[in-house]
């Protein structure tokens, strides 16, 4: 199954399943996303040790983690903090007037730009052990969306079946606002798209690096420093054989 069920976490999926290019699919059980893992407790956590998860990579601002916590220590749980966004922003009190899809897909362009380094230790990390890994952000859908169809492109996986994983996320949408709500009940949400994952998001951000780089291999090779053996070290560890 691709959503994993818990009471707290509502965005955490298995990556498994998808085609890459050459036939071969990503393995199942290896690599999943999520939002955030420091609502993790309980059965809940019970849930979560079962998948033998045996690295964490927290994608948000170290200020978040700060004020919300981050996953439960284990034995045998490694957890790494690559904040990729570095220019933040108030997504509840984004300007209904805009193009909210439009606006989105322009921040993904600056976590693209400003977290190369972040972005391209995470996809080392990945590459790096054949154990069970999971990355997140706070509600699992920006910065771990970007980093999703990152990794997912760079297997070889089409287009359709990156922003159909991406888009996923809107299953979840209901709760990540009634958690928003929750957690700001003086406040009111400016933005009507908060919590949408749309697919034209994912669309325009791959066209834009695209027409930037040639493709997400060439912003790979380009501006993160992902060389080829990299990319061979992803495939090998993600993909059957």
């Amino acid at each position: 199954m691709r959503h994993i069920e818990f009471e707290r976490l509502h965005n955490f999926r298995d990556l498994g399943g998808y085609r890459a290019a050459d036939g071969r699919s990503v393995r199942w059980g290896r690599l999943y996303r999520s939002d955030s893992l420091a609502k993790l407790r309980g059965a809940d956590w019970d849930r979560f040790l079962a998948l033998d998860v045996r690295t964490v990579i927290d994608l948000r601002y170290p200020w978040e983690i700060e004020r919300r916590g981050r996953v439960p220590q284990a034995m045998g749980l490694g957890y790494v903090n690559l904040s990729v966004e570095h220019r933040p922003y108030d997504q509840a009190q984004i300007d209904p007037a805009l193009d909210p899809w439009r606006f989105l897909a322009d921040r993904y362009a600056e976590v693209a730009l400003d977290g190369a380094e972040e972005l391209r230790q995470a996809l080392e990390i990945i590459a790096s052990d054949s154990a069970p890994l999971v990355f997140h952000c706070a509600s699992g859908k920006d910065r771990t969306g970007l980093l999703a169809a990152l990794v997912l492109a760079l297997l070889g996986v089409a287009d359709e079946e990156i922003l159909a994983d991406f888009a996923l996320t809107e299953l979840a949408t209901d709760r990540l606002r009634a958690d928003w709500q929750a957690a700001h009940p003086d406040r009111t949400l400016r933005w009507p798209g908060y919590g949408r994952a749309p697919a034209e998001v994912m669309r325009l951000f791959l066209a834009d690096l695209r027409a930037t780089y040639g493709s997400v291999g060439g912003y790979a090779t380009t501006h993160l420093g992902a060389d080829d053996a990299l990319v061979a070290e992803l495939r090998a560890r993600l993909l059957t054989a």
